[in-house]
Formats: structure tokens, sequence, C-alpha cells
């Protein structure tokens, strides 16, 4: 059997790729040596065993740490005392005697030591922080994955259906929000079958946009969001994590004593920030919108069919690009905000995070819903007019300077008003505005859904399942170690590479050792996980549901399927892919439940809005969806009649979609409000749960006083009696009662 190592400190003695001169060389080998020894002595005067062992390359040093029964115990009370104080329910860790007959869960033990080593001395631990100015040269605080559990577990995903894996052998491994994403994940699958059911109904038998399947959907986004929060409530008081946010270590960065007012004036003042970005991202994909929708139709010049992929290629450079910088930015205001725990640091920083993500993926879909279908054909038309006014200013600026051309073969008659530019004719862009309004595809919106949730979920797979083979494979082969993937399973199967200072073959531990040295090597390669992604991923995901799925009925269905999927894939991606997360006690999901929240209240709004454009209608009253459907090879008489109020009647249906999505929205409060009272009673009311947490307060405060040798509340206390000083004169009177002899007198006369 391998050595048991609770932790691996990765040290990096020399910088990788630098190239130095002999005397920085010299200088930063005196400094890592000073730093190592402060390493290994802070780490064994805590009580915990270290040792080093090299690493994957040369300068890198792997300190393995194991953490003995004695300190472990110490630990276990310091956090049972920690927790009674900040009235936290009592842990279910085991108290100090029943520590050797109950041992700590993997996850629990991981959190306990981890914690112990990387968090600040205030709280408490030896502060080997990576990054901060005494530990600069430690890379990270890592630990092991369990093999043998992450190859059972991925073989019950992939041989078993979802409700088979036990999330509390999930929670026992991983801890408390690695479990918690699984556990909502899971319960969002599951609570996929009704949407998908109802959509595939409606996309096979009901009419388009109705309004019947949105309202339905609406109902459903509300349910799951408020169901989800007395889930969030039930797990806290089951798992013992509610409140958990009070024992939090602090951050290293937190500086205290720092005044609330100015926490708050830096965290407005990131909105500017987020409003330039914001306003950037908008440009760039309204810029790309219009380009992918109006000009490469247009155009018919040389080249027209790669002309199409223009709006691909700007926007894999542009948008990645500004989200990077964006984020750049975001993280460095969240720094600044000073935020005292993790938690709340996150929070600000995934909501900055996600505001701009969101924005990129359901802008397209707006664009198209209240711009390309209402006002297409104008656009189409504006484009056309000034891509003539350009070729017109073209023609004038080469007469000027004399160029010689060919008019006839490169300009032409204008397309607005049927103005002529000489005898020419531009040939490079489509000057028939018949043909352009053919060129308005009435299934864009039906084309884009099947785009965001079919395919972009596809490519995502791959991105965290497949492409990161593909990489490793390609830094191996960089290496010179040719292609191998280098999966961090690690089995003994590959061979190390021995330093020049190292006699290849020697080695007095035997194979295991060698074996075990690899997998962590392979281990320590690999990236951190980070459950932000799969988190965003996922409400991004229901934004689509919720938001647009009255444009494509189908869409809960592919969200189902992707999510049978996604479980696996995540899972696969933990066990394999990345580093082993480590675990950390919550009691929520965070800001995630108030993007779902703010989603549910966005979707009140679209939904009420699309089905007031786009259901179908009466002969007499034609609605956006009516007029983009429709033939427009030629325009018909009633078209060229009514084309002088159309604009204004296409606004007014705009304002009065408008104003009743407003009306939604208010309506939306009163059922959220409906909804959370009727899942409260009917979840939370009397469950085993609330009485759990009811009596969690009254527990602690009656252990608290029987530590002090108190009565508690309740209990059957004899008290004795001792007289003790002078007698009492009335104590006849006392012990006389003539009740009872008075009241079987009046039985007896009765």
């Amino acid at each position: 059997m391998p050595p048991h190592v609770d932790v691996v400190v990765v040290f990096r003695a020399i910088q990788k790729g630098a190239s130095f001169s002999k005397e920085q060389v010299r200088q930063n080998a005196i400094k890592a040596e000073k730093q190592y020894s402060k390493l290994i002595d802070t780490l064994t005067r805590a009580g915990l065993k270290a040792v080093g062992r090299r690493g994957e390359s040369q300068g890198q040093v792997l300190v393995m740490v194991t953490c003995p029964q004695n300190v472990l115990a110490n630990l276990i009370r310091c956090e049972r005392n920690s927790d009674f104080l900040y009235g936290l329910p009592m842990s279910k860790l085991p108290s100090t005697n029943e520590f050797e007959c109950a041992p700590l869960s993997p996850a629990d033990r991981i959190r306990l030591i981890h914690g112990f080593i990387s968090s600040t001395p205030e709280d408490r631990g030896l502060g080997i922080i990576p990054g901060r100015k005494e530990w600069d040269l430690v890379e990270s605080v890592m630990v092991l994955h369990d093999h043998d559990f992450n190859d059972h577990w991925i073989r019950l995903w992939t041989r078993h259906r979802i409700a088979s894996v036990e999330l509390e052998k999930i929670r026992d491994q991983f801890g408390d929000s690695i479990a918690l994403y699984f556990f909502f994940l899971t319960a969002y699958t599951h609570a996929l079958i009704f949407p998908a059911a109802l959509g595939a109904i409606f996309y096979f038998i009901g009419t388009p946009y109705s309004a019947l399947y949105s309202t339905l959907l609406v109902l459903w986004s509300i349910a799951f969001v408020e169901w989800w929060r007395l889930q969030e409530r039930i797990l806290s008081v089951r798992w013992c994590t509610r409140g958990s946010w009070r024992v939090e270590k602090r951050r290293v960065d937190y500086i205290p004593s720092f005044p609330w007012w100015k926490q708050e004036t830096r965290m407005l003042a990131s909105i500017p920030v987020i409003l330039l970005f914001a306003t950037i991202l908008a440009v760039i994909l309204t810029g790309i919108f219009v380009l992918e929708a109006f000009v490469t139709e247009l155009y018919k010049g040389p080249g027209h069919r790669y002309v199409a992929f223009t709006p691909t290629i700007l926007f894999s450079l542009l948008v990645p690009r500004l989200l990077n910088m964006y984020q750049k930015y975001a993280s460095s205001f969240t720094d600044w905000e000073n935020h005292e725990h993790q938690s709340s640091h996150s929070s600000s920083l995934s909501l900055k995070v996600f505001t701009l993500s969101a924005m990129n993926a359901y802008l397209g879909l707006a664009l198209s819903a209240f711009v390309y279908v209402p006002f297409g054909e104008s656009v189409m038309h504006f484009v056309q007019s000034h891509l003539f006014i350009e070729g017109h200013r073209a023609l004038a600026l080469l007469e000027k300077f004399n160029v010689n051309f060919n008019a006839t073969s490169h300009f032409g008659a204008g397309g607005g008003g049927g103005k002529k530019v000489g005898a020419a004719e531009l040939s490079l862009w489509e000057s028939d505005r018949s043909n352009a309004r053919r060129k308005l595809k009435s299934s864009r919106l039906q084309e884009q859904m099947f785009a965001f949730t079919v395919t972009n979920q596809v490519v995502d797979t791959f991105t965290e399942i497949g492409l990161p083979y593909i990489l490793r494979a390609v830094e191996s082969f960089r290496n010179g170690k040719g292609f191998r993937n280098g999966s961090g399973r690690g089995h003994g199967k590959k061979k190390r590479v021995a330093f020049d200072d190292e006699p290849v073959g020697q080695d007095t531990h035997g194979r295991e050792e060698r074996e075990f040295l690899e997998r962590v090597r392979s281990e320590v390669a690999l990236p951190e996980y980070e459950v932000f992604s799969d988190y965003s991923e996922m409400v991004t995901q229901f934004g689509y549901v919720a938001l647009w799925s009255t444009i494509w009925p189908l869409a809960p269905v592919m969200a189902l399927l992707n999510n049978y999927i996604e479980a696996r894939s995540d899972a696969f991606k933990i066990a394999v892919h990345t580093r082993r997360p480590i675990p950390v006690r919550t009691d929520t999901i965070g800001p995630w439940l108030e993007s779902l929240s703010f989603l549910t209240w966005l979707s009140v709004l679209t939904n009420s809005a699309l089905v007031y454009l786009f259901r179908p209608r009466g002969q007499q009253e034609h609605s956006l969806g009516t007029m983009m459907n429709a033939t427009v090879t030629e325009e018909s008489q009633h078209l060229k009649h009514h084309r002088p109020n159309g604009l204004a009647a296409t606004r007014e249906l705009l304002m009065s979609a408008l104003l009743i999505a407003l009306l939604a929205s208010h309506g939306y409060l009163v059922i959220r409000a409906a909804i959370r009272h009727l899942l409260d009673r009917a979840i939370w009311t009397g469950s085993k749960e609330m009485k759990e947490a009811e009596c969690v307060e009254l527990e602690m405060k009656e252990k608290y006083l029987s530590s002090l040798g108190q009565c508690a509340p309740g209990e059957n206390v004899a008290l004795e009696h001792e007289i003790t000083g002078d007698k009492d004169e009335w104590a006849n009177f006392w012990t006389l009662d003539e009740g009872m002899a008075d009241i079987e007198k009046m039985v007896k006369d009765a």
C-alpha cells in the first residue's frame, strides 16, 4: 500500500523556463533553501509529518504531509468548540472520545488538515498560503485523488441511472460544495422532465407561441427556484451546515477594521466599469449581428460563400478577449472591495462575471426576436442604402483622382428609390429590394435556439472531456516525451524521466513508491477544479429554457438530454482532468440562486412579449410572426397599400408588448409569493428538518448550562429542603390540608 498523504505542498525552487545569471541563481538558491527549511520546520513543529520529494521538473519539490491522530483530534475539538460558540448546529464530527470508533469522512479529514495549513495565524492556522510574501515559492497546497473511489464513481454514472448515485458518498469524498452542485444538477435534471414533455406535446400538436405553454413554463420556472430554495434549507439542516459562513476562515488579503462605508463605496465603484464593458460587448455583438444577418446576405461578389464565416471569426477573435479582459478587471475590483470571507468574495465575483456572460448568451436571441423580426426589412433597406451611398462616394473619389476603371462591371443602380449612379451597376451587392426581402429568414429564431441548445452544448462537452487529452498530449510532445495524454490517473504504467544527478534504477523504497510518486507528479500537473464554470453552464441553460423555449419548445428536451450527459462528464472531469477539489462547508449555491430568481423574473417579461408579438391571430389582425412567415417573393397590392402605416403599426405593437411585459412583471411578484407560501407549507412546515432546526439553539443552550452544573429548563429536579436558620413558626399551617376531607364529606352527604 502507498503511504497515506493528506496534503501535498508544491514548492518551486526555480522558476520554470526562466534564465538567470550565476549570481541570481545563487541568490535564488539561498532564498529557496531558507524558505524550504522554514516550510518543513513550520509543518513539523505543528505536529505534522512532512517530507520532500522531487517533482516532475527540475527545481520543483513536492512536500508530502500527513497528520497524526492526536493532531487531528485537536483540530476536531477546536472546530466543535467554534461551531458551539458561533451558534451552528453541532457538527456530525465525532467527539474526541468517539474519534477512534467513528473515524472522519475523507472530506472532513482533508478539510480540517488543509484549513489548518493554509489558514491565517489569526484563525489558528499555520499561514502557509500560496502567493503570500513570505511563501512566494509555494505554488499550491493540494490533495490527492482516491482513484478507487473515482473508478467506482465513474462506473456508477456510466452503468446506472442518476438516482442510483448516492450523493452522501460524494459529500463524504469531496465535501459539501461539490455534493450540493451534484444535488442541484440531479434535481434540475429531474425537474426538466415536465417542461420537456410539455414542449414535445406543444411542438408536435400545439400551436406556435402558445400562451398556455408559456404560462405553464413560467409557473414551472418559478416553482423550481422556490422549491430549490427550500431544498437548500433542508440540506443545510440535514448536513449540519446551516450558517456555516459564521465560522468561515478569513481571507489572507482582508484588512481588519475596514470601514463598512468604504467597502460599499468600492463595490459601487465597480458599476461604471461593468456598464462600460457591457456597452462595448453590446456594440460588438450588435455589429456582428448586423453583419451576419444583413450585410453577408446582401453581398454577392467574389468569395461570398466565405464571407458568411466573417461573423464567426470576428466573434471568436473579439468576444473571448473582451470577456477575459473584463474578468481580470472584475477580479481586481473584487479584491479591492476587501471581503472578509471567501464566500462573499466569490459571490461578488460570480455576479460580475455572470452579468456579461449572460448578455453574451442571450443578446443574440433578443436582437433576433425584437429587432430582426419586427424591423428586419427596414434594417435591410437601411443597410442597402448606405452600401450604395458608400459606393457612390468611392466612385466620386476615384473619378476625382482620374482612376480608370470599368464602371459597368462594378457600379450600377442605387437600391433606394431607383436612382442611377451614372450608367453603372453595383453588382457586388444585392440591389433589388424584393430579392433582399426574400433573404430574411423566418426560421432564424428557431435556428438560433437549436444552435444554442444543441451545438454549443456539444462543443462545451468536448471542451471539458476531449480537449484536455489533446492539450496534455501536445504538452508531452513539446517536452520530448512523445504523445501521451497524461490522464492523471497514475497507475504506475509510465516511466519517470530521471534527473542528471539521479542514477536511473536506484530506488530504495521499491516499485510501489515509484508508482505512487509518479501518480502524485501527474496530479500536480492537472489544473484546479472550479465549480463556477459548471454552475454558470447550468444557470445559462436554465435561462435558455425559461426565457426562450416559447420560440422552440424542444429546447427543454435538448436540455434534458444534455444534462443526462453533463452529470457524467462533470464526474469524469473531476476524477480525471482536474485536481481533487478542496472540501468546503457551505449551506447554499450562493449567488446562483439569485441569478435563477432574476432569470425567472426576466422569463415573465420575454414570454409575455413573445406570445403577444408572434402568436397566430385572425385574418383581420396581424402579428409579427404571421408577417414574418408570409411569402416575400413579391409585394402584394395589400402590402403596398398599407406600407406607409406599416412601421407605425409595428411600433404600436412593440409598445403594447412592452406594456404587457411590465404588467406581467408585477403579476410575477404575486405568483411567486403564492408559490413560495404553498411550497413552504407543503414541504418545510412540520418537516423533520424544521423541528430539528428549532431544537438546535435550545439544545446548545441546555448543553452549556449542563456543562456549568446548572439545571436546564424542563428537567426534573429534586429539591432538598434543609433547615439551616430560624425555625418556621407557620410550619404546621403548610402541613395541614383540609381540602380532601371537605370533598369526601360532600360526597358522603350526596
